[in-house]
């Protein structure tokens, strides 16, 4: 039964542009990228720990995003992920081609 909520396999698709995006607003850690990403969605997209990291690491491997180790605001230890300028253009890639699916759907769900 449809809950109304979107589905991991929704959230599949736009997961690195929703971390490119957070991470355009300056570095995070990945629980930090998580918590911004509930919050600004008003918690209707949670991200799990075993989507987030593999993101991460794919998103890292193609350029997208530098990490460092730096010591998190609750003292600890944590890896810092950053936009690096291959990741700001794929943002805007990836902003364009959501906006372009976002526009079809749209077409077909509100069509009379």
């Amino acid at each position: 039964m449809a809950t109304g909520k979107p589905t991991n396999a929704l959230l599949h698709g736009t997961l690195d542009a929703l971390i490119l995006k957070t991470l355009a607003g300056g570095p995070r850690h990945g629980y930090g990228i998580a918590t911004y990403i509930e919050t600004a969605s008003d918690d209707s997209v949670v991200v799990e720990e075993g989507s987030l990291y593999p993101a991460l690491y794919r998103l890292e491997r193609r350029g997208w995003l530098e990490a460092e180790w730096a010591t998190s605001e609750l003292g600890r230890r944590a890896k810092f992920y950053r936009l690096t300028r291959q990741g700001r253009a794929q943002l805007a890639v990836e902003t364009a081609a959501w906006r372009q699916f976002a526009a079809g759907v749209s077409k077909i769900l509100l069509a009379q």
